[in-house]
């Protein structure tokens, strides 16, 4: 007898979507699918608005990371005012950079400490009602403060650049609208334990530790959980380190060998592509020198680990040749090892934001710069979850008539759904009966890339688990909800 699995929502992750699997009669899958399913719609809400709300107005697609889409609109305003990408003053371009490290701290630490840590410190096996944050809480209370208070530093920090925690204002078309003060300043570097800079950085490296320890002693779980090889794309500084907010274009293919050889982002279009299915209202972008079947690629924490060639700060560069040399220097295609990587980042994270808050061009008075009017801009960033892409262009009465965002979670979208095909073909495929631990195992794998399908759904309600089971002429046979 035929079935079908659905797991709908898919939980510990930000937002909603669903998986569905098929097995035969003999219980063989035959097709699995990570399924989006609402309708997102800002490209066509946005036209018609001054482009000046663009910074403002995008960022609403998501509470998780809005910084990301604040930023990014605005990077692709500053061409379009004149400004961009690169000619910012000094503080409108450390002021971004702070507000946007402060993003990527809170949102690193949320996603390892709340969404990810169940799994690592339960088993995947575990009772799901000690498996999740709060059952961090009881048992492991000194780490779950760590992960909230690491939080809470960078969303202050958002706070004092953007002016608000969430869905702030600080970036505008050509730089910022205020800088950081010198009471501001010190409350992060000066301020009593744990809320400052050195704890933060501390903590990063505590939280990394425990999961090289877990790696060291589940080996063969980490790096055996859905490796496959795909290609790896994100952002570069030009001379080729790690920068999550401004570079050149790279890609590597699974043996390292470049793609794409750092090219200006403004020129997206010419390298990248996107596919449409009927089953997802994500679209699959891919490489178009490779072509739709195999130019699909990764971004995120172990995409950007591939693609560059250092990070510019003392601890993380240390902790990256590590991860370099386990794969002995080719790029790093297991699943798993994001974690690894994101927590990397956390810790580069942390000790860039030490290193601007000693900058003194943060209390410069000059926030914005205006050139040559220009009717269309582009702008990227690395986002959490990986390379963002915004893309407007403006009509002559300054209103956005085109709106093209590629959101982070739309590019990994091919790789999550080969990371649920791994998991139901080797751990769900012809077994005899299907666990709640199995279940559980297709949701790490797309936990995994840490999705923000938040930028894609907007669905109000409750997040129960539903598994329902047909038989092959789509009867109903089973239904259980967690």
């Amino acid at each position: 007898m035929g079935r079908k699995i659905t797991i709908e929502p898919v939980t510990r992750v930000e937002g909603h979507g669903k998986v569905t699997i098929h097995l035969d009669d003999r219980g063989k899958v035959t097709q699995s699918r990570f399924h989006i399913v609402e309708f997102r719609g800002f490209e066509r809400f946005v036209q018609g608005r001054p482009y000046w709300e663009a910074p403002v107005l995008v960022q609403r697609l998501c509470g998780i990371c809005p910084v990301s889409h604040h930023l990014a609109a605005a990077k692709a305003m500053d061409v379009i005012v004149g400004a961009g990408p690169e000619g910012l003053t000094p503080t409108a371009e450390k002021m971004r950079r702070l507000m946007h490290y402060g993003q990527m701290l809170q949102s690193h630490a949320l996603h390892f400490f709340h969404l990810v840590s169940p799994d690592l410190l339960f088993g995947m096996d575990a009772d799901p009602a000690i498996r999740n944050i709060i059952g961090v809480v009881l048992k492991h209370r000194d780490l779950a403060v760590q992960g909230v208070m690491l939080r809470k530093f960078g969303q202050e920090i958002i706070l004092a650049t953007a002016g608000k925690k969430i869905h702030g204002t600080g970036a505008v078309p050509g730089g910022v609208n205020k800088n950081l003060t010198i009471e501001e300043r010190d409350s992060f570097l000066k301020g009593p334990a744990p809320l400052n800079a050195d704890t933060m950085i501390e903590w990063a490296q505590g939280a990394l530790d425990l999961f090289k320890a877990f790696h060291k002693d589940h080996k063969d779980l980490v790096d055996g959980f859905a490796p496959f090889p795909s290609n790896h794309l994100s952002l570069v500084r030009k001379d080729g380190a790690l920068d999550f907010y401004h570079g050149v274009l790279r890609a590597v293919d699974s043996e390292g060998r470049k793609v794409l050889d750092d090219v200006d982002y403004q020129d997206y279009l010419k390298y990248i592509g996107e596919e449409v299915r009927s089953w997802s209202y994500m679209k699959f972008p891919y490489l178009r020198s490779l072509g739709k079947a195999d130019g699909w690629y990764r971004v995120g924490p172990l995409a950007r680990l591939n693609t560059c060639d250092f990070i510019p700060s003392p601890r993380a560069q240390k902790e990256f040749e590590i991860f370099k040399a386990y794969t002995d220097g080719k790029p790093n295609n297991m699943t798993l090892h994001a974690h690894w990587a994101r927590l990397i980042e956390l810790l580069h994270a942390a000790e860039v934001i030490r290193d601007l808050l000693n900058d003194k061009d943060l209390q410069g008075e000059k926030l914005v710069r205006r050139g040559k009017r220009r009717p269309e801009g582009v702008g990227l960033i690395e986002a959490p979850r990986g390379t963002l892409f915004h893309h407007y262009r403006v009509d002559d009465n300054d209103q956005i008539a085109m709106a093209n965002l590629i959101v982070s979670t739309t590019n990994n979208n091919e790789p999550m759904n080969r990371a649920v095909n791994w998991v139901a073909m080797n751990m769900i495929s012809e077994k005899p009966e299907i666990t709640e631990g199995m279940l559980n195992r297709v949701e790490v794998a797309i936990r995994a890339y840490d999705p923000c399908l938040s930028c894609a759904t907007h669905a109000i309600g409750k997040m129960p688990l539903v598994v329902e089971i047909y038989d092959y002429r789509e009867n109903l046979v089973d239904r259980k909800c967690k």
